[in-house]
């Protein structure tokens, strides 16, 4: 099968039939027969193939084999009859749920249209059932559909048979979906519906896109965030065999060539004089200084219970502790670029978008051309993990603003190499956590103060309004406050919202990368500080029993309890929940060659509702094991003198390599709870369950990420 491009504010509660838009349901087909469209989601067509809408973005996260899934299910098609169209920029049709808008993000992609998709697919196997009804002259309640098959008696036809004869009849306004004992591949084995072409190379990404005359454009972009160009001068760019052309952008300066390559060395190439006064030009080093001193003081309060102050001044023993972790780069493997031509009265784009339609109105305001004249070409993006979901559509508008600058004059690819799209930006907030919590006379938690210091993501931009109300960023304490899982009579939680000039951006899980971090190595050392098991210590503080749950699978499946880890090794555990999703892992460590965890095995249970595609899950949770321990042994972006980034390729940029990933076990609980996300809740136990058994080996608690940094050896 092929695909062809053409945060806890969940609407639990919605209608089914929201965002259910009906477009013309009798489009044709090429052979002039009518296509069955009962939903801006389904199409059936004559030659019997069923054709799905995926309305976000597919970077590798399973959306699009997803909702193939839940309505293939609803219709009882045939698996191999299936294939996938990405829908155009649309709300009205193709909104998430959740934002109001076209876009993912916080592990929405399948909880958000579960119910939306369920009613498309069961209003489609609707009208056909009726149609086949009709034709053989049978009640509907004896028709029944199996593979793509709808049958009665002896009587058969396939999807194809009847789209004509089904497009004719009114749509069902409210479908009845399936039960689940009635599922034939929700929670069952179903190969992902990009597999293939991705295998294949046939599946199209952005950079694979070529244009009659296509120009390649790099922006050499300042060497301190906030820079501005003062001159340029570009003898030695324009020089080069297949330069074309130099113009300034409000990002830098661009540079025109016949090919990608040419364009990056014309870049590299223009002698800048960039005027840095108000250029972010403090390193890392006096950033920390400054986020560490503010949390020394309690900051804005987000929250309080009972009286941390006083318990703490009782507590039999203390901890004081204060966290640093770094800016990190997402490090997609397809950097950004977006191919951008004039059409008639608009532009045509063509790009892996995230936020498809808020992105089409940026790009159509600095192309100055209007945004229902223009057209985005959607194809597959090489990963995200946040970074194509810039708040101001960054990537976007420069690509439109360079090729406004080139007049339009040709297609035009606009994108950056590795060293820009590591140097330049948007990345997880530099951020403190200060924490003193204490225990009393009998081992029990006695007072938790904690303190977050840490740059906005969305404040001064135009999602600053969900986000940030009354000075309290939810983003930046997600999964902190009230320890978010933990009862803890006495706790109060604060933070500080820091300025810099650095851009700052989502990270794949936001928030709870830090805030799971600092929680789960805290309440570790405690647990042991009052001589307490690290497992049944949690499990008799947790609220919630899916939590419980996932921990006891997760430290049963390690034989946390019973059977000790080799010698030389020991095994931390830590459990959080995220995205409405609970994730409990154990990591069993070494002392590597370099004097780093070498991790060895993972053992993750997850509970995030229904399991609509196990092997998707799966590969989640071990992708975001990966991700998560490749940053938090080795990755950091380091402000140098006069606030140059030090980092600019994989070479000083260290990710996880191949023969570093762990042996990793996953087990799903089974679950009838609505669906949760699974992109990103995999990430956050990671690192403090490799933290947790680093403690163990070496006695040191983890205050500082990455472990390469040196100050937990």
């Amino acid at each position: 099968m092929n695909m062809v491009a053409n945060r806890r504010s969940f609407l639990a509660g919605a209608a089914l039939t929201i965002g259910f838009v009906v477009p013309g349901k009798r489009a044709r087909a090429q052979t002039g027969q009518s296509v069955l469209q009962p939903n801006a989601f389904v199409r059936v067509h004559p030659d019997n193939s069923v054709v799905i809408i995926a309305k976000h973005v597919e970077f590798g996260q399973g959306p699009a084999t997803g909702v193939a899934t839940i309505i293939a299910d609803e219709m009882d098609a045939a698996w191999d009859q299936v294939s996938v169209h990405f829908a155009a920029a649309n709300d009205p049709l193709y909104k998430n749920l959740v934002f109001g808008t076209m876009g993912v993000g916080g592990s929405t992609a399948i909880r958000e249209s579960w119910d939306q998709m369920r009613m498309a697919g069961a209003a489609a196997r609707a009208m056909l059932v009726e149609a086949a009804a009709k034709r053989w002259g049978v009640p509907a309640d004896t028709v029944s559909v199996a593979k793509g098959i709808v049958s009665a008696g002896s009587q058969r036809a396939s999807f194809g048979d009847l789209a004509e004869a089904a497009s004719q009849l009114p749509v069902p306004q409210n479908p009845v979906p399936k039960t689940a004992d009635r599922y034939v591949y929700i929670g069952k084995h179903v190969p992902k519906v990009d597999s293939v072409a991705k295998t294949n190379g046939t599946a199209k990404f952005t950079q694979d896109v070529r244009l009659p005359g296509m120009v390649h454009a790099a922006v050499r972009r300042p060497p301190a965030f906030g820079a501005t160009v003062r001159k340029v001068e570009d003898a030695a760019a324009r020089a080069i065999p297949g330069v074309l052309d130099v113009k300034p952008v409000p990002s830098g300066v661009a540079v025109y060539a016949r090919d990608t390559w040419t364009a990056q060395r014309g870049a590299a190439a223009l002698e800048v004089d960039w005027d840095l006064s108000k250029a972010e030009t403090r390193s890392t080093r006096q950033i920390y200084a400054e986020h560490s001193a503010a949390a020394r003081g309690p900051g804005v309060q987000v929250e309080a219970a009972g009286d941390a102050a006083a318990a703490l001044g009782r507590a039999a023993k203390r901890i004081d502790a204060t966290f640093y972790f770094p800016f990190l780069a997402h490090a997609p493997m397809e950097t950004m670029d977006h191919v951008v031509e004039k059409k008639g009265e608009g532009i045509e784009v063509h790009a892996g978008s995230q936020f498809q339609v808020g992105e089409m109105r940026a790009m159509c305001g600095v192309a100055g051309v209007p945004f229902e004249k223009s057209n985005l070409v959607q194809h597959y993006a090489g990963g995200s993990f946040g970074r194509r979901a810039t708040p101001v559509m960054f990537d976007g508008v420069e690509a439109a603003a360079g090729a406004r600058a080139y007049g339009f004059a040709a297609p035009g690819k606009v994108g950056g190499g590795r060293g820009n799209d590591l140097a330049r930006g948007w990345y997880r907030p530099l951020t403190v956590h200060r924490v003193q919590a204490g225990i009393d006379a009998a081992g029990n938690i006695s007072g938790w103060d904690q303190v977050v210091a840490a740059k906005s993501i969305t404040k001064g931009t135009p999602m600053e309004s969900p986000q940030v109300r009354k000075g309290i960023d939810a983003g930046m304490v997600e999964g902190a406050n009230d320890t978010s899982q933990y009862t803890i009579a006495d706790f109060r939680l604060g933070h500080h919202l820091m300025d810099t000039g650095v851009p700052v951006l989502w990270w794949r899980s936001v928030g709870h990368t830090t805030t799971a971090f600092v929680k789960e190595t805290m309440i570790d050392e405690l647990l042991e500080l009052g001589g307490k098991d690290p497992v049944e210590g949690r499990l008799a503080l947790l609220k919630h029993d899916r939590a419980k749950a996932v921990l006891r699978k997760a430290a049963a499946m390690s034989g946390f309890a019973g059977k000790p880890p080799k010698k030389g090794r020991a095994r931390g555990v830590a459990v959080h929940e995220s995205f409405d999703t609970y994730v409990a892992q154990v990591a069993e460590v070494s002392v590597g060659a370099d004097g780093l965890p070498k991790v060895h095995k993972v053992w993750c249970a997850v509970d995030c509702g229904i399991a609509v595609n196990p092997d998707i899950i799966r590969a989640q949770m071990e992708g975001g094991i990966g991700y998560g321990l490749g940053h938090a042994l080795y990755a950091e972006l380091s402000l140098g003198e006069g606030g140059v980034v030090q980092q600019t390729n994989f070479d000083s940029y260290r990710s996880l390599r191949i023969g570093e990933m762990p042996d990793i076990e996953v087990a799903i609980i089974a679950s009838t709870e609505q669906h949760r996300g699974v992109g990103e809740p995999g990430v956050p136990p990671i690192a403090p369950a490799v933290g947790n058994a680093w403690r163990r080996l070496t006695g040191k608690p983890v205050r500082r990420l990455p472990f390469a940094h040196g100050d937990n050896a």
